[in-house]
């Protein structure tokens, strides 16, 4: 592969930069620079450029950097968003409007779950600040365990197929096989899924069922929360039925816009 140019170099930098930042409400220069691992320096140089565009700003009295509403304009051309996702948005508002919680819609994305639409913005006691356009894994974050243990058999070998040769560490089998399968079996029988309590972090935890269309997973729906907030029996009796109604609700919602 050729080496690419000092002007695609930096221009790879600024989107990583940018795509950092979105996920902090605030974020220093020094938070920037251990996620990103961009020298100081660099960050600084950007930064400037950033704030000068008006793609972010430089928030002095909370000691760091913020996006400006000009990053909305990068997502202006994008209309890929499947149609499950358009008819979630009211349902899924609704719900964090009357639980308080956040709730994301993920979509199979490759070997992954990719997370399109969320009511982060929404909710008081969010645990995350953003995590639209999120890569989950099948086989460790609840949306994508959600997908996997109720998509068609199939599908399901397949894409398994697929995460073994996969280097990401969430991507490695539970245990085997045999037990990864049987961990999709569990999943199925008590109707939904948990993220795996060894990924981080580990305050909080998130729920999620399918949203489907026949034996179909069209999507994903999962509410994060703070375990320390909600025991299992309360998260079990009150917040799983309403998922389970607002999936429903989506499902009937996305045949309507066919």
């Amino acid at each position: 592969m050729a080496p690419r140019s000092p002007k695609v170099e930096a221009a790879a930098r600024t989107l990583i930069l940018l795509e950092e930042l979105n996920r902090h409400r605030v974020a220093s220069i020094q938070i920037l620079h251990l996620a990103t691992g961009l020298p100081k320096s660099t960050i600084v140089r950007l930064m400037k450029s950033l704030c000068a565009m008006g793609y972010a700003a430089n928030d002095r009295r909370q000691g760091g950097y913020t996006v400006a509403s000009r990053v909305k304009s990068l997502s202006n051309g994008f209309h890929g968003d499947p149609l499950v996702v358009e008819a979630a948005r009211p349902w899924a508002l609704s719900f964090t409007s009357q639980h308080q919680w956040p709730l994301a819609i993920g979509v199979l994305d490759h070997t992954s779950v990719v997370v399109r639409f969320s009511t982060i913005a929404d909710s008081p006691v969010s645990p995350f600040h953003g995590t639209i356009n999120m890569h989950l894994s099948l086989l460790r974050r609840a949306l994508g365990r959600a997908y996997l243990a109720f998509c068609p058999i199939e599908e399901r070998l397949m894409l398994l197929d697929l995460l073994s040769r996969s280097t990401d560490d969430e991507d490695q089998l539970i245990g085997d096989r045999a037990q990864t399968l049987s961990m999709l079996r569990s999943i199925r029988k008590q109707g939904y899924a948990e993220r795996d309590r060894a990924v981080d972090p580990r305050s909080s935890g998130t729920i999620a069922i399918p949203i489907m269309s026949g034996d179909k997973v069209l999507a994903t729906v999962g509410m994060t929360y703070f375990m320390s907030a909600i025991d299992r029996r309360e998260l079990l009796k009150t917040f799983l039925p309403s998922l389970k109604t607002l999936a429903e609700n989506i499902s009937r919602s996305a045949a309507v816009l066919k």
